[in-house]
């Protein structure tokens, strides 16, 4: 079955309930800005313990109000409808105690983050930290009798009472400078405090917070996005084992290792990994006897791919089951007999559930297939897969299926009525020699009311990262198909250093920017234009964020072919760049600091060829969050200071109140809007 046929099956299998009982098929209208922020948001699916039930967090944008509401539901295994079981607006991650009786949660419905919980029938939830600093990362104890989490404190404070009165006299002191002596001083969008993540023990009752690692001037975890989870309790809840970097330079190193702590605390935590790369994410085997967590062997380099490893907590023997599979491990876990493991990895477009024997020497074998499935979850006696699964055409629903992959049904249809009034076209897979002559992935996406006798204009989508990829799931921030249906022709290509395609193809960007993934731009697109006759080659455009922006900073200077550019968070100048704050990513993409390795940085920087032969003509609009300190903001005033000096058609549009991603949704439909409008200008 191809991308197309399984984009269509999901369509229909959502829409399908969204228009039960209606009669003739009513005329379906394109998507809008407007129908893509009312969509709910479902994310992390949690079983209960005896698998009747699945809770889930929801997140409803509110376009008036300019914010984006997080509420807990639950819905049966069986299907049925689902029921809102919260109402704070900021409750997030759902978590089932092992008596299933509670539902613990976070949330900030009164100011600081702090941990509830809810029975599942519904009621007034009870607050169950009271943390001036907050708390997150809930996790109960498999006994039901503690809840481990993380907040972030001051390290050398040993109550709650010392943390409170520093941040207070922080907020009353006038003087508001920031002063450091060591590396990293700011991350993603946040100043650093002073504060670190200490993972914490209580009991599911009464009593106070315990600090396991007090002292500590490490994160427990690190800073992530959405790796898996980063803590882990032992089957008997008496250990806990976490993910920390315990290395000087944070800013240079990757070197995430694995610790256990005893649940009594007393004692100094553990390291019971020494790889050099990141070791991520402890779940221990129902058995007890073993540890897996996800490893990367190359020390530095954040993309390297993932392996799943197992630890044997006996003898601290450890094996690597994915090393020949030459994918990059996601989330993960065991089933319950603890022989078998499953994982999700990407694989081009999509990402399927695998399982694999939990022992040296298998092949993983795909369990759910043809699909993007974000997230999942195991059921305790191991007969069932919760996940959540979307496409292009499709926002995230809930699915359930055996634990052998058959059976597969919807059991949340958040969406489906909204989704049943709306054109939207299946993404299609092609594929072309790239640079090199190496196969290369696109997707093509046809605008609404498709006219097969009409021109087009093409809008080239250039994704970020560089180490990510498009694939066939549905987005919030660059939605593919609210660019599509204003009248384009939506083209994304999968250039070298998108995974999901073998490490070797993911690993060939590095130290080429704008080399081979230029070439597999021009040559994608040539390849458009040469197998889809309704494209109009004289009307076309070019569209990135983060290093989709640098790509489009170099465009502007190497190729002519397009009539308009859009550069989002765009780096320009790799030597102003090591302004970022995660310096091991500049080094490792560039071959060491700017110093050390002058001509790379200057080969690959889109500033060294702005005066060059005039180069500088392609109208652009550049756009950056004053907050993003991934891609320093001066980077956008830098390309778009060229611009204006040379005289070329240009528009700054600039975020105070956002960082590296466009998340609130009332600057979301303003950034829409002007991207439309600068497309409507040269294109139409």
């Amino acid at each position: 079955m191809n991308l197309r046929t399984r984009a269509f099956c999901a369509g229909v299998a959502i829409l399908f309930f969204g228009s039960a009982a209606r009669g003739q098929e009513p005329q379906r209208r394109a998507i809008t800005f407007a129908d893509m922020v009312s969509m709910r948001r479902l994310t992390g699916p949690q079983i209960s313990p005896d698998g009747k039930w699945i809770a889930y967090e929801v997140a409803t944008p509110d376009l008036a109000g300019n914010k984006i509401s997080h509420d807990i539901w639950v819905v049966a295994t069986a299907g049925g409808e689902s029921r809102q079981l919260t109402r704070g607006g900021s409750d997030m991650r759902p978590r089932w105690s092992p008596d299933g009786r509670k539902l613990a949660f976070l949330s900030a419905r009164d100011g600081t983050q702090q941990i509830y919980w809810i029975g599942p029938e519904g009621g007034e939830a009870t607050r169950a930290t009271s943390l001036s600093t907050g708390a997150d990362n809930e996790l109960w104890s498999p006994d039901g009798k503690r809840i481990a989490f993380i907040s972030s404190v001051y390290p050398d404070c040993k109550d709650d009472a010392c943390n409170a009165q520093r941040d207070a006299e922080k907020e009353k002191n006038k003087v508001k400078a920031r002063v450091y002596d060591r590396l990293m001083v700011r991350h993603w969008n946040a100043w650093w405090d002073g504060k670190r993540s200490h993972l914490f023990i209580m009991a599911a009752g009464e009593g106070a917070p315990r600090d396991l690692t007090p002292g500590a001037d490490y994160d427990v975890p690190p800073f992530n996005l959405s790796d898996p989870e980063a803590i882990g309790f032992s089957p008997d809840s008496q250990e806990l084992c976490f993910t920390a970097n315990t290395d000087k330079d944070e800013a240079l190193s990757t070197n995430g290792d694995l610790f256990t702590v005893p649940v009594a605390g007393g004692s100094e935590p553990k390291r019971i990994t020494t790889n050099p790369g990141n070791d991520w994410g402890p779940t221990y085997s129902p058995d007890g006897k073993w540890i897996a967590y996800r490893a990367q062997m190359q020390p530095g380099y954040e993309s390297d791919r993932w392996r799943l490893m197992i630890y044997e907590r006996k003898n601290g023997k450890q094996v690597n089951l994915t090393e020949d599979f030459d994918r990059s491990v996601d989330a993960f876990a065991w089933a319950p007999d603890s022989k078998t493991l499953y994982f999700q990895a990407e694989d081009k477009a999509e990402m399927p559930i695998f399982s694999i024997a939990a022992s040296a020497g298998h092949t993983p074998k795909v369990m759910l297939g043809a699909s993007f499935n974000p997230e999942f979850d195991v059921s305790r006696d191991g007969h069932l897969l919760v996940f959540t699964r979307l496409s292009m055409t499709v926002p995230a629903e809930v699915f359930v299926a055996n634990s052998d992959g058959s059976e597969i049904r919807q059991v949340t249809h958040q969406n489906g009525a909204l989704l049943a009034q709306l054109e939207l076209p299946l993404p299609e897979p092609f594929w072309f020699a790239g640079a090199d002559g190496t196969q290369v992935e696109g997707l093509m996406l046809r605008p609404p009311h498709f006219d097969e006798a009409k021109k087009y204009p093409l809008l080239l989508l250039i994704h970020g990262g560089p180490q990510q990829m498009w694939a066939d799931s549905w987005s919030n921030r660059w939605n593919p198909e609210v660019m599509a249906a204003l009248g384009y022709v939506a083209l994304m290509i999968n250039v070298r250093g998108s995974p999901g395609y073998g490490q070797k193809f993911t690993a060939e960007i590095t130290h080429d920017w704008g080399g081979k993934v230029y070439e597999d731009l021009m040559k994608g697109v040539d390849a458009a234009l040469a197998k889809y006759p309704f494209i109009d080659g004289s009307r076309m455009a070019a569209a990135g964020g983060s290093y989709g922006g640098y790509m489009v900073d170099w465009i502007a200077t190497h190729s002519d072919r397009f009539k308009c550019l859009i550069s989002h968070a765009g780096s320009y100048d790799e030597v102003s760049m090591y302004a970022t704050e995660e310096l091991w990513f500049q080094e490792w993409e560039f071959g060491g600091p700017p110093w050390s390795n002058p001509e790379l940085y200057k080969k690959w920087s889109p500033h060294e060829y702005a005066g060059a032969l005039g180069k500088y003509k392609t109208p652009t609009l550049v756009v950056a969050g004053e907050l993003d300190f991934r891609v320093p903001y001066t980077q956008s005033l830098e390309f778009f200071n060229a611009l204006q000096r040379q005289g070329v058609p240009s528009k700054l549009l600039i975020f105070p109140d956002e960082g590296h991603w466009i998340l609130k949704p009332q600057n979301s439909e303003f950034w829409y809007k002007t991207f439309h409008g600068w497309l409507a200008k040269y294109l139409e």
